[in-house]
């Protein structure tokens, strides 16, 4: 009898700590996960800037590689160092609680995932199509719930950061958003861009996990004795290459989030007022900016702002 209690004591000693050391491996991965936000939000931020076309530096006559003469709009450094002159070293953390609080939240929904997909391992082969299509539709949901809960969020964070266009003081702390973005908009204020936002994530989960799955089976040789090292690697190439390619439903939904709402930066004639992300679609797709912003470095001005030179 004696026995049989201590068994369970100890088992459940063990649950215990099995229960805090998970408890302490969360709390460690949301505090890297909140340091990794803040140390790579001045990056965001100029980005978002580049986005809705803010350009306040003059641009630079460059060469290409083949002695063409070009002219480049400046990269990220000058671009920050813009901004730390107009607002200070703490002008580049500019709407960075809405991220954190984003990033937060995505991160406890992406624990319970791992947990999901623990539970409902199976013995399929690991290159078995309809493994990879069950565990990509299962990501994908999860991924389209985490966007839900995390869009507001990433909308008070964009049109924190937008206010330096024109210079506003509208969008404040993260509770003054959520108030002031009620009262204006109501509950649809906070998920303006949410369907590009999702598509583009959609997109991008089954075109990576796709290619990685046929390339891992078809393209790379059993027989080769880096197989293994080289499938490692082949779904973070892959998620490279499929981010340029869902970069332009990322543009969107940054500008649908700024647009018409009572900032400089979405509002004419520094923007056209959308009527849908369609039309912002089109509008970029006709001027040829869907994949503005995509790059910090060696920023090329667009044809069509080249000025008309007659002969």
């Amino acid at each position: 009898m004696d026995s049989s209690e201590n068994v369970s004591a100890q088992a459940a000693g063990e649950e215990r700590e099995t229960r805090r050391s998970s408890a302490d491996v969360d709390a460690a991965v949301l505090l890297l996960g909140a340091g990794v936000t803040a140390a790579t939000h001045p990056l965001l931020y100029v980005k978002l800037l580049i986005q809705v076309g803010h350009e306040p530096l003059p641009q630079t006559v460059g060469t290409t590689m083949f002695g063409r003469r070009v002219l480049y709009l400046p990269g990220f450094f000058s671009y920050a160092q813009h901004i730390v002159k107009v607002d200070g070293k703490t002008g580049l953390f500019r709407g960075l609680s809405p991220r954190i609080a984003s990033s937060v939240l995505s991160t406890v929904v992406r624990g319970k995932v791992r947990q999901m997909e623990r539970q409902s391992k199976k013995d399929d082969p690991q290159t078995s199509l309809r493994k990879v299509v069950k565990e990509t539709t299962q990501e994908m949901i999860i991924q389209c719930l985490s966007r839900v809960a995390t869009h507001p969020f990433h909308v008070m964070s964009v049109r924190c950061m937008a206010q330096f266009v024109g210079r506003e003081v509208k969008y404040g702390g993260m509770f003054t958003c959520i108030i002031r973005m009620f009262k204006e908009e109501g509950v649809a204020g906070f998920y303006v861009g949410l369907m590009p936002h999702m598509l583009g994530e959609v997109l991008f989960l089954w075109c990576c996990n796709l290619l990685a799955h046929f390339i891992n089976t078809y393209a790379v040789d059993e027989n080769f004795t880096q197989a293994p090292a080289i499938r490692s690697y082949t779904k973070f190439v892959m998620g490279i290459a499929v981010s340029v390619l869902t970069y332009p439903f990322m543009l969107v939904a940054d500008l649908m989030a700024v647009n018409n709402c009572g900032l400089a930066a979405g509002l004419p004639p520094r923007s056209p007022i959308f009527k849908s992300w369609m039309h912002c679609w089109n509008h970029l797709s006709q001027q040829g900016l869907l994949f503005r912003g995509s790059s910090f470095f060696f920023r090329r001005v667009p044809v069509t702002s080249l000025p008309y030179r007659e002969d």
